[in-house]
């Protein structure tokens, strides 16, 4: 049996040191499409930081990792999948026939239609390249603005801060980090952030950005002010990379549609990570969660199929955890609400304090939280489990932060 397994981030790592664990005399091909090792690109940050080297980002340190669990690693860029004959075409012109396929390929940066977003000064954040160029512009006294104050865009504020650099982040909705958290919580991290020396301008977007002869570039926002920079960070979200799927019957919609297994609507053919859009574990509708737990977890389960051994993810619980310059936030499951149920929320601003728990029923379904770094995998337990909190739900909606002590007592019998 011969598996390929297309990206070689968190989850094609995974996958393959999975296979080879439960398939030991098959032939495994981990391929990737950058001139670096497998790498986390979570760790990038703290290289921009200085507090690692490019090594520490390196998903395994072991030098021979791959060769003596024998996964054949390759440089290459795909560019078509033929289902039926099961083969790829890579750029160069190479085919290569599978009998298994794992389709962890991630996702790339979304450069908006911005007259001037193509200039060296516009740079994303996403790669060791890019990370190389943002700490050759990015030095002391130098004027940032950011693109973007969603989660890539508010993980790498810190380390541009603690580059000396005059940072501005323009977000075009009306709190910080608007699709993970409520607009009380986001907006406890706008006023944090700002109180860290950062500028901080929410509805507003970029309108053109602009560059004369030795002059910095201009960005005119969308409001018609217009802010000089030395360098732009478009951190304005990213894209599923599945252009090399056109044509053929793997279907599509945000991400690679996949079942609990995994698999994709074409047999034997399976995705994981970014690039997959996977049954939610409440609503069962599809849904991306682009963050390296639920990579790593769907890549286990991938794997496992692949190999023979049937196995099923319950469903992809939405996580999300942000340190945004010492302020830690969360979010878990369905944190906005749900239609029909009810929910509960508490504010203490002055101390960083903010919880708001969401339920169906007797069942946490969501919760947004700021501030509670102890004990935080309680509420993932809880919502995860589906717990039926039975007379801690009244508890819980007088005093929210009692979800520790609900926690606990749901997993005794008859508690």
């Amino acid at each position: 049996m011969k598996h390929i397994i297309l990206g070689n981030g968190p989850a094609g790592v995974v996958a393959a040191e999975t296979l080879r664990r439960v398939a030991p005399a098959d032939d495994i091909l981990l391929v990737g499409n950058e001139d670096e090792p497998p790498y986390s690109r979570m760790a990038i940050p703290y290289l921009l930081e200085g507090n690692i080297d490019e090594a520490g980002t390196y998903l395994r340190k072991t030098a021979g990792h791959f060769a003596s669990l024998r996964i054949e690693q390759r440089r290459g860029r795909v560019v078509a999948v033929n289902t039926e004959k099961q083969t790829i075409l890579f750029e160069d012109g190479h085919f290569e026939s599978y009998d298994r396929l794992l389709i962890a390929t991630g996702s790339h940066p979304v450069r908006p239609p911005i007259p001037g977003i193509d200039l060296p000064e516009a740079q994303t954040c996403w790669t060791l390249e890019d990370a190389r160029a943002i700490a050759a512009r990015a030095q002391p006294g130098s004027r940032v603005l950011q693109l973007g104050a969603g989660f890539i865009g508010c993980i790498i504020m810190e380390a541009l801060v603690k580059r000396g650099v005059h940072l501005t982040v323009v977000e075009m909705g009306d709190r910080m980090v608007p699709r993970m958290m409520t607009p009380e919580a986001g907006g406890m991290i706008k006023r944090w952030v700002e109180k860290q020396g950062v500028n901080v301008v929410t509805k507003a977007g970029v309108d053109r950005i602009e560059k004369g002869q030795n002059r910095p570039l201009t960005v005119t926002l969308t409001t018609g002010d217009q802010l000089e920079c030395d360098l732009l960070i478009v951190a304005a979200g990213v894209a599923p990379n599945v252009a090399f799927l056109e044509g053929t019957a793997v279907h599509v919609a945000k991400g690679i549609l996949v079942d609990a297994t995994m698999q994709t609507s074409v047999p034997g053919i399976y995705a994981a990570g970014d690039v997959a859009e996977a049954p939610d574990l409440f609503s069962g509708r599809h849904l991306v969660s682009a963050i390296q737990p639920n990579a790593v977890d769907q890549a286990r389960i991938a794997a496992l199929n692949m190999a023979g051994q049937p196995t099923e993810m319950k469903g992809v619980l939405a996580i999300n955890v942000l340190d945004s310059m010492g302020m830690i936030s969360s979010s878990f499951g369905e944190w906005q609400g749900v239609e029909g149920g009810d929910g509960v929320e508490r504010a203490d601003e002055a101390n960083g304090r903010y919880i708001s728990l969401q339920f169906q029923g007797e069942v946490l379904v969501g919760a947004t939280s700021v501030g509670l770094t102890e004990h935080v995998g309680a509420l993932r337990g809880l919502i995860q489990g589906k717990t039926k909190l039975g007379a801690w739900k009244p508890k819980l909606l007088e005093t929210p932060t009692r979800f520790v002590e609900a926690y606990i007592a749901c997993q005794r019998p008859n508690s």
